[in-house]
């Protein structure tokens, strides 16, 4: 019986049956299990591959079983969507596949071992290209076509669609789905200032951030340099640069990250802050996720205050800024559909009816932060979302209910200084978009504000 198989199994009962996050639990499974590398990597594969292209699957099995994936149960479900993942998106051995599958079915469910047996062998005498062909004559729509196809929620693609066309990328819509079903790259940051350690030294570099690199043997190369390496997306490293490199810091500048959980971002603050004799105080709403801002901070040398608590509530005098902040960053809550490739559930557990209400937790959050800055003073908005009422949708009401009181900032400009070699940012200037099938990191949106009064 293969462990990798059984823990990919695991993993993919658990994200359905408790809302676990695969990123968080894979590792523990993988480490109790005592998986080897190779067998580590396989249940990454599998598990990953599976939650992306499940909704693919489930079509596939549906006409190889002729049945309805709702009359199967969902464990069973489960075995014939990792065999399916083997079959048609591995270089697993078509026998090995079958097999291992129907093994786990004995042991998780032995009355539907035969009909494991029977389904994944029909699947497999049909190759690749056939099912995909055979999955979109099925549907009735263009829009039901890319989302069986590509494995999106029929919702997803129409928000894609129209934040491509927003971003006047139209016509760019299957290669971004596309992308959204691609294994990214871990990629890293080297935290400035720390360490003579630059991404060239260590691996290499990305494309655009003159912090980020890929290297061979990513978290090995992580617990070997004491914090001054994290995991990072090359999007992620822009927004947190697009603040601090907007202008030049001038010493004594006091900087907050309001929504700071999990750390990323506030640990690049962090060390801008320490090199530009500035102040940073840290904000976030979750108290776990509070401890892991702690934790990805603790390596810089930057006495960092950590605040729990809600966002749209901030009493300025009580982080110390009693006359405002001149810099803020808000890396605010949203759908998360930037970051598909990396977690591969979200599309399956995000709904539109989510969407009203962040938006206007994000409005709210954008009046608190425009309210705690001095004049003069820059709030970089984010969202790992492009959706385009988290977007451009939050700065069009903040503009309308702030007036002249605010301004945008030439956030292509500051993102062009930044990045390391020429980037294709679209659109007016005013705000940048960056996609995965475009630029290679998380569909990251930034948009930077000045208070003017």
């Amino acid at each position: 019986m293969s462990p990798a198989r059984i823990v990919a199994h695991e993993v993919l009962g658990a994200v359905r049956d408790d809302e676990a996050y695969a990123n968080l639990l894979l590792p523990n499974r993988i480490e109790r299990s005592k998986l080897s590398e190779a067998d580590a990597a396989l249940a990454t594969e599998l598990t990953y591959g599976t939650l992306r292209l499940s909704g693919y699957y489930d079509a596939v099995i549906e006409i190889a079983a002729n049945r309805s994936v709702a009359q199967i149960d969902p464990a069973v479900l489960d075995i014939l969507r990792l065999g399916a993942h083997q079959l048609l998106a591995t270089r697993v051995p078509t026998h090995a596949a079958v097999h291992e599958q129907v093994v786990i079915a004995h042991r998780v469910a032995p009355q539907a071992a035969g009909f494991v047996n029977a389904v994944l062998r029909t699947l497999s005498r049909t190759d690749a290209d056939e099912w995909k062909t055979r999955v979109a004559a099925r549907a009735k729509t263009e829009d039901a076509r890319l989302a069986a196809v590509h494995s999106h929620p029929e919702w997803i693609v129409r928000a894609l669609r129209a934040a491509l066309d927003r971003d006047e990328r139209a016509g760019e819509l299957e290669a971004l789905l596309a992308a959204d079903n691609v294994s990214p790259r871990v990629n890293l940051a080297v935290l400035p200032g720390l360490g003579d350690e630059t991404p060239a030294d260590l691996g290499t570099p990305n494309t655009y951030s003159p912090l980020g690199f890929t290297a061979e043997r990513p978290i090995a190369l992580v617990g070997a340099h004491e914090g001054r390496v994290r995991v990072q997306d090359e999007g992620s490293q822009l927004a947190a640069l697009a603040l601090t490199r907007a202008k030049p810091v001038e010493p004594g500048e006091r900087w907050l990250d309001l929504c700071a959980g999990p750390g990323g971002k506030t640990a690049i603050l962090a060390t801008e802050a320490l090199a530009g004799d500035a102040v940073l105080v840290a904000n976030e709403l979750v108290p776990a996720r509070t401890e892991l801002v702690r934790r990805a901070i603790a390596g810089v040398p930057l006495d960092v205050p950590v605040r729990t608590g809600d966002g749209r509530d901030l009493e300025i005098a009580a982080l110390g800024s009693p006359d405002g902040f001149d810099r803020i960053l808000l890396d605010a809550p949203c759908t998360g559909l930037g970051a598909l490739r990396r977690r591969p559930e979200a599309r399956w557990r995000k709904q539109p009816t989510d969407v009203p209400a962040l938006s206007l937790l994000q409005g709210e959050l954008v009046d608190a932060a425009l309210r705690a800055l001095r004049p003069g003073g820059l709030l970089g908005y984010v969202t790992c979302s492009p959706h385009t009422a988290e977007t451009h949708g939050t700065i069009a009401a903040a503009r309308k209910r702030w007036g002249d009181r605010i301004e945008s900032v030439d956030t292509r400009a500051v993102i062009e200084a930044v990045a390391e070699h020429p980037i294709d940012v679209r659109g007016d200037g005013s705000t940048v978009q960056l996609w995965p099938h475009a630029h290679g990191t998380d569909a990251m949106f930034i948009a930077l504000l000045r208070k003017t009064s």
